[in-house]
């Protein structure tokens, strides 16, 4: 299968798209790394929306206050969580475990 062409509107209404979704995922990391949200209310707030769900679990980690990544490298391997990984994909137990890691 070939990628279907878009027409130059269709790519500009896209590219609006994909730097809405950016600026709303920096916005929500800032609101982290100002203390404002908590991680369990920014897994919450990410399990609801889909723009949110795209974010990786170490860029969330690394947005709390003093958490590095050192630290976030480290939580997520005793969870056993991917590198890559993004919110979307973290099953129950890991979400628990990020929860009681980071209280």
């Amino acid at each position: 299968m070939s990628i279907p062409q878009l027409t130059s509107e269709q790519l500009q209404a896209a590219r609006a798209a994909a730097t809405q979704a950016r600026r709303a995922r920096a916005d929500f990391k800032a609101k982290v790394r100002a203390g404002d949200v908590s991680l369990a209310e920014a897994l919450e707030n990410a399990s609801g929306d889909e723009v949110l769900a795209h974010i990786k679990v170490v860029d969330l980690l690394k947005s709390l206050p003093r958490v590095g990544e050192k630290r976030a490298a480290a939580a997520m391997e005793k969870l056993d969580i991917a590198a890559n990984r993004r919110l979307r994909g973290l099953g129950r137990h890991q979400i628990a475990g990020l929860k009681a890691e980071f209280k």
